[in-house]
């Protein structure tokens, strides 16, 4: 009885030995498919992991992660967590998978789970402080995105977000500081310097340091020639600055682009091209690309908002067919205010100079200048 129990125990304990070894080669085989991104190949394994290992059934829920099958994700992922709770990473993928389906405060205690196996882990943080931001709880946010960033290897997202949970705060001053943190930060050939240098000249102009904003837009452009919303900026920062010579070609650009069709949004029929203050009220200037065309058209249009930025009137530049078959100006200074539309006996040509403009057009505002005729509202 001796001698067979001890061949019992040697066959239990060959057996295992066995067992061990075949679950140490499918978990290295499904790690060197996941390395070749064969995640189809690794699918196949699902069918039969019964009695697979922890990190084999983590390999195979990340070849669903990565085929954006999140059912089957979380169910080996929660395979894998329940044959093994010491390891972090399957905890992280559900998180991100959750975080992906919505379901973020689910997702909140699987990072938390994460962080308590692994603290160190500036992706964990990150994943915590996206949810969070989606629930609208921002500085809990900022907390786990500030936790990110004092990691090894933190990513570029925490940066970024902490200046746009400050911007959300209308922190202005934190936020274009954490910009300029994210700036120095962040992978310039990534969408999120794009982003961050966007942010910094709006902030810079908002700030009145156009100088400042230049730099920003200027950089941008040359990463991105084609962002034509910072092109539109970086007109109105000139304009700011009084250098219209150096606003020409960005219009230029413009007005190409819109004849290849490539502008979107609103600067599809025009673009702002400056932005100031006159008697307490708040004047966004445009223009519109329309030229050539024989009928009445407007060109130039200066929005007069209130403090709420509503659109109490506006001051228009009018194409005139008549005033030029007549061998007047070209175009017609204008005012459209509720029903009423009155003309000036004021006139421009394409030669003509902004600051003259400008200050009719604040003239109007501060009631120095009154319409020589009126009538019914403008088209």
């Amino acid at each position: 009885m001796k001698i067979r129990s001890n061949f019992l125990a040697t066959l239990i304990l060959t057996g295992s030995i066995f067992m061990t070894f075949a679950q140490d080669n499918v978990t290295d085989e499904l790690k060197m498919l996941s390395d070749k991104n064969q995640y189809d190949k690794v699918i196949k394994h699902a069918s039969k992991s019964v009695d697979y290992p922890a990190k084999a059934l983590y390999y195979i829920g990340m070849a669903y992660y990565m085929k954006e099958d999140d059912l089957n994700c979380l169910k080996f992922m929660d395979l894998s967590i329940s044959k093994s709770t010491n390891d972090p990473a399957p905890y992280y993928i559900k998180a991100s998978t959750l975080n992906y389906m919505q379901k973020y405060n689910e997702a909140i205690n699987c990072f938390q789970s994460a962080i308590s196996l692994k603290p160190d882990d500036a992706l964990f943080y990150t994943g915590l402080g996206d949810s969070y931001y989606e629930l609208t709880k921002l500085d809990l946010a900022l907390e786990a995105f500030q936790k990110a960033t004092e990691q090894m290897e933190c990513p570029d997202r925490p940066y970024f977000y902490i200046a746009q949970i400050y911007s959300d705060q209308k922190k202005e001053d934190k936020a274009l500081e954490a910009y300029y943190v994210a700036k120095s930060k962040i992978d310039k050939r990534s969408g999120s310097y794009i982003n961050t240098l966007f942010n910094i000249g709006l902030y810079e102009a908002l700030k009145g340091n156009a100088d400042q904003a230049e730099v920003a837009f200027v950089e941008l452009l040359q990463l991105d020639p084609e962002d034509y919303h910072s092109c539109a900026k970086l007109i109105q920062v000139y304009y700011q600055k009084k250098e219209y010579e150096k606003a020409k070609p960005l219009k230029d650009k413009l007005y190409e682009a819109h004849r290849k069709g490539l502008l979107k949004d609103h600067l599809v029929d025009m673009f702002c091209f400056d932005q100031f203050k006159c008697n307490g009220k708040f004047i966004r200037a445009y223009e519109r690309y329309e030229e050539g065309s024989k009928d009445f058209y407007n060109k130039h249009l200066f929005y007069v908002l209130d403090e709420n930025e509503n659109v109490e009137f506006r001051i228009q530049t009018e194409y005139s067919p008549i005033s030029v078959e007549m061998g007047g100006s070209k175009y017609l200074l204008c005012q459209t205010k509720g029903e009423t539309h009155g003309t000036f006996n004021v006139g421009f040509n394409d030669d003509f100079k902004y600051d003259d403009m400008k200050k009719k057009v604040i003239d109007i505002i501060e009631g120095k200048l009154k319409p020589g005729v009126s009538s019914g509202p403008s088209k």
